[in-house]
């Protein structure tokens, strides 16, 4: 830090930072945020806003470049703060994000060669290890983990590995296999089309584990795309229907002899700046539409598209899983699907389970440290 002074005008403290930048802090900010109205151990905020005006003044100031103390008016108050911690949060630009990595777009050219992959070992015995697996895994949305025991708790000691595991209506975990009376498509042989898991859900499930435990039918083969890649083509090449999937939600209902768990949704979800941060489709699951009739029309344009998108080779990446092989993928971005197999001709069974996206994230931010 170069110089600050106050400005009664705006009510602020002008900073003026070695790199020739500038920041603006309002007086009731640097109060909301002095540091002794935080707990030394908990981090939480112990200060109370109410107390505070919102007309707070600041009557003097100084700094040595690395710590920045303010006297206020009306009390004995004074603050000091770290430059370094203004400077990272300076209003107006969000602070950094470990946990933010971005995204690489993917399409088919991807291929099954082209999707990260990490040996369970190194993820179970290595935090750094752990922690490149799981930047890659968020960047692209999706990876494989190999050589897994031979036991439906290997898969679920990678999961733990991240956090706690996401128990929904079919379990903490699930078995995905052709089984007798079943209550979800994933239970039978038949095809599935791409879609995300538990869009009926408030809030569905963020990363997905299937730990392939057996794979020896013909077919089966397991399908992915990017549900990004395909949002962001949809925005360029068709705006109304890019805009009518982010903007009108649509119910989405799963029910059996034991449940009835239903919520709207949009298609394609988007964050305050526009960028697509969540894809819900599930056309199985999705319920009578209950749109206004012209808006429905339109509506059925782009639910349509968006459909046929999901299904051109273009966007496809498909393998066939190995025992021992788990592919771990965020259930709110990347679809997934499987061809029909012939139970006659092999067994298949995959073990599954979940983690959120919060659990995921807090991780990684603290691997990052």
């Amino acid at each position: 830090m170069n110089n600050a002074t106050l400005r009664h005008d705006t009510a602020m403290v002008h900073v003026d930072w070695q790199d020739g930048t500038s920041s603006d802090f309002p007086y009731i900010w640097l109060r909301d945020n002095d540091p002794a109205a935080f707990h030394p151990q908990t981090k939480e905020r112990t200060g109370d806003l109410t107390s505070l005006s919102l007309d707070v003044l600041a009557t003097k100031i100084e700094t040595d470049g690395k710590v920045l103390t303010i006297w206020w008016s009306g009390d004995d108050t004074i603050s000091t703060f770290d430059c370094d911690w203004l400077r990272s949060r300076s209003p107006g630009q969000r602070a950094a994000d470990p946990a933010h990595t971005g995204f690489t777009y993917w399409r088919q050219e991807l291929g099954a060669a082209g999707v990260p992959r990490v040996g369970s070992d190194d993820v179970l015995n290595s935090d750094t290890a752990l922690k490149n697996w799981l930047v890659s895994t968020q960047t692209f949305g999706f990876s494989i983990v190999e050589d897994l025991a031979n036991n439906t708790q290997a898969g679920m000691d990678v999961a733990r590995r991240i956090g706690f595991l996401r128990e929904t209506n079919f379990g903490r975990t699930f078995e995905v296999q052709s089984k007798p009376n079943p209550n979800n498509l994933a239970y039978t042989s038949v095809a599935l089309p791409l879609h995300t898991d538990l869009t009926n859900q408030e809030l569905p499930p963020g990363f997905q584990f299937l730990h392939c435990m057996a794979n020896e039918a013909e077919g089966g083969g397991s399908l992915f795309c990017d549900g990004y890649a395909i949002a962001e083509d949809l925005r360029l090449s068709d705006p109304e229907a890019f805009g009518l999937l982010s903007t009108i939600s649509i119910p989405f209902r799963f029910h059996d002899e034991n449940t009835d768990i239903r919520s709207r949704k949009n298609v394609i979800n988007l964050d305050e700046d526009g960028q697509v941060i969540e894809i819900c489709f599930n056309a199985h699951i999705a319920d009578v539409l209950d749109l206004e009739p012209t808006l429905m029309v339109r509506f059925y344009r782009a639910y349509r598209q968006f459909m046929i998108m999901t299904r051109d080779p273009a966007y496809l990446v498909t393998l066939k899983l190995k025992a021992g092989e788990m592919v771990v993928f965020d259930n709110r971005r990347v679809l997934h699907g499987r061809e029909a197999f012939d139970p006659q001709t092999g067994f298949r069974h995959l073990h599954g389970c979940y983690v959120d996206r919060g659990e995921f994230e807090s991780r990684l931010r603290v691997l990052q440290r």
